[in-house]
């Protein structure tokens, strides 16, 4: 676990503290209270970085997470506090986020939360769950959800569209004078 890490030198610890500065213990806060309302769990809602850690850290209260949105999403939750097993119960979570819909872009890597790599990627995987949840009947969090908008042209209207100069390519009004290729440059 990250306890027994050695510390990050030089250009090493300038990225982990960038990645560090991203951290909002507000965002947090709000994520680890919408699990609660899902779970019943965590006691302790604060949005410190060491808690948010603590809380997450061994994958079942993710896992108790998924399947409060959907039940059965992960079907076998270890209880074990061995590596592998606390690690297991994070990727069957993670795998279970994205059968919901959470975009893997917007997912994290199992060590950033094992060993504490990246707490901030955590936050905003779960801040995407928090979305998707609104879209099976339970409370979300986070900006809602952007809706379908379709829209219908007329053949008319398209091809009305094709006649139109776009302005990317450029246009020659309001040409400067005096400029001429092929003119040496006067000292």
């Amino acid at each position: 676990m990250a306890e027994y890490r050695a510390a990050k030198a030089g250009i090493n610890a300038d990225a982990q503290a960038r990645i560090n500065s991203k951290y909002r213990d507000d965002v947090a806060q709000e994520t680890l209270e919408w699990i609660k309302v899902l779970t019943g769990e965590p006691d302790n809602t604060s949005g410190d970085v060491d808690n948010l850690y603590n809380v997450l850290k061994d994958g079942t209260l993710l896992c108790k997470l998924v399947n409060a949105i959907q039940d059965g999403s992960v079907k076998k939750i270890n209880q074990s506090n061995l590596a592998f097993k606390c690690m297991e119960n994070i990727n069957s979570f993670l795998e279970a986020a994205k059968k919901l819909g959470v975009p893997p872009q917007e997912t994290f890597q199992t060590i950033d939360l094992w060993e504490k790599q990246n707490l901030f990627s955590v936050v905003i995987c779960l801040q995407s769950l928090g979305r998707k949840a609104g879209n099976y009947g339970k409370p979300s969090i986070g900006p809602k959800e952007a809706e379908k908008n379709v829209r219908e042209f007329t053949e008319e209207q398209l091809k009305a569209g094709q006649n139109v100069i776009s302005l990317q390519y450029g246009t020659n009004k309001d040409q400067q004078t005096g400029i001429s290729f092929g003119n040496t440059r006067h000292m």
